[in-house]
């Protein structure tokens, strides 16, 4: 597991990536399987004498939230385990929990993304400053008010103590003195 920066931002296109290829196939086939059964297996009386665009946009909007579903299913396979989760308990309990009930809870609950200590390799939550196994400095922070600081940063952005007396390792610092 690679370490990620606690200062880093989110990114939109990296949790995109998340999203296994058998998840978009599935989402593909489920689109296309309740366009066919909206229209040909169990056709509505009441929207055979509505206007087409009607029922274009309701078969188009039922086909487009099952396969969402099936992409955020595909996301959670993937998201749990970084985030040391159970990731065929949360699938079954989308699967089981219909209604989008399985995924709120999921994004309610989920735990923060863990990374490797560089030093030891124990498994610590991301936004940590410091190993609490073998107390390795692994994100910079300031000295005083001990609040996350880019490694750029000359002063801290929240008390506004001079980070160059903190003695903050080389390998913390983006531009060596």
């Amino acid at each position: 597991m690679k370490y990620r920066d606690p200062n880093s931002s989110f990114s939109v296109s990296e949790e995109l990536k998340l999203i296994p290829r058998w998840s978009i196939a599935l989402a593909a086939v489920a689109f296309v399987g309740v366009q066919y059964l909206f229209y040909y297996v169990f056709p509505h009386p009441h929207l055979h004498h509505a206007p087409v665009a009607l029922r274009i946009y309701f078969s188009t909007s039922w086909s487009a939230l099952v396969a969402v579903y099936m992409l955020m299913i595909g996301y959670i396979s993937e998201d749990a385990p970084r985030r040391n989760m159970g990731k065929w308990l949360w699938i079954l309990l989308c699967i089981v929990l219909q209604g989008g009930i399985g995924p709120i809870l999921y994004f309610i609950l989920r735990q923060p993304i863990l990374t490797v200590c560089p030093s030891c390799g124990s498994r610590i939550e991301g936004d940590y400053h410091f190993c609490p196994q073998c107390a390795y400095r692994v994100a910079a922070n300031c000295g005083s008010c001990h609040s996350s600081v880019r490694s750029t940063d000359l002063f801290c952005t929240h008390c506004g103590h001079d980070l160059a007396n903190d003695n903050m390792p080389d390998r913390l610092r983006a531009y060596p003195e």
